[in-house]
């Protein structure tokens, strides 16, 4: 099974959904400003990530039908595997869903800058941002903004930071 490419809010929305018991998508928890949610929400749906059900809740209704009344959404089976999560809560309760294989590992380049950063960090002594930024040709504040912006915000990586006497600040992964 090919490996389903996800946006960041898609991503936080699905979690969101797949962290409940009851596996929906309502209260939406990301900070999405106008249609947005609306928007990632249609994609998922066109997705089969989520499902409609009928809602008990009118806080959590996406939409109002004339035959089903009003409308929420739920994760799937599909969303579950594809966030690496092993089992559906509504598997486990009914057994009703369709059995669906895990996807496939995304494949990463080797040899890139991230790759190298990460492996600096993960030394016993850590690296200073100019360390990092003579390893890998950047200023210093592209330096920093990599290890706020996409170790830590996008990879989600606990990175600690010290001031050692010799070296000044020294970055250092969890």
């Amino acid at each position: 099974m090919p490996q389903i490419q996800l946006s960041d809010a898609q991503a936080v929305i699905l979690s969101a959904a797949c962290a409940r018991e009851d596996g929906m998508v309502f209260p939406v928890t990301a900070s999405l400003k106008g249609g947005a949610v609306g928007n990632v929400c249609k994609s998922l749906l066109k997705r089969g990530l989520i499902e409609e059900v009928p809602s008990t809740d009118h806080h959590t209704v996406w939409r109002h039908d004339d035959v089903r009344g009003p409308i929420t959404l739920r994760a799937t089976a599909l969303a579950y595997s594809s966030l690496g999560i092993a089992d559906d809560p509504e598997e486990q309760l009914d057994g009703q869903h369709d059995a669906v294989t895990a996807p496939e590992p995304a494949r990463r380049r080797s040899g890139t800058k991230q790759e190298a950063v990460i492996a600096m960090l993960r030394r016993a002594e850590g690296a200073t941002i100019d360390e990092i930024a003579a390893a890998t040709q950047w200023a210093p504040h592209t330096a920093r903004g990599f290890l706020s912006g996409a170790l830590k915000k996008k990879l989600g990586l606990a990175i600690t930071s010290e001031r050692v006497e010799a070296r000044g600040r020294v970055y250092a992964l969890k």
